[in-house]
């Protein structure tokens, strides 16, 4: 995040990643796998940036989607189960998915559960949704 925190752009490469690693007192027995010049790709053409959206919103989902069977104390609870069989999985893409997905939930898929999923702290507790007709 300190890429993008920064109110002038990063000029020096290989500088701003020994400063950045220097201040996070990484061991120096420890190298990036990956470099900042390796993320080109993701910001070069409008297609992989795309793409790459989209991955990070399925993620969003999965998180969410995961935090609704959390919410029962048994993440195994049949009713959930059996929600996202006939309101997601089953319909496929016969129904509109955002629609089937607000349906499930009771809401829109709340990005703070990736952030959750990921490790990162959030003001936000896990959301609550409402009933899905079948609870």
């Amino acid at each position: 995040m300190a890429l993008h925190n920064r109110a002038t752009p990063v000029t020096d490469v290989d500088a701003f990643e020994r400063e950045t690693l220097t201040s996070l007192s990484m061991p120096h027995e420890i190298s990036m796998r990956h470099r900042l010049p390796q993320f080109g790709h993701l910001f070069s053409s409008d297609a992989y940036s795309a793409g790459y959206y989209s991955y990070l919103w399925s993620e969003t989902m999965d998180a969410d989607t995961w935090e609704r069977f959390e919410e029962t104390g048994n993440v195994f609870d049949p009713t959930v189960a059996a929600d996202m069989r006939n309101i997601i999985l089953a319909p496929g893409n016969m129904t509109d998915r955002a629609e089937a997905y607000r349906q499930f939930r009771g809401r829109d898929p709340d990005v703070n559960a990736l952030l959750r999923t990921r490790g990162f702290p959030t003001d936000a507790p896990p959301a609550t949704g409402g009933t899905t007709g079948n609870e």
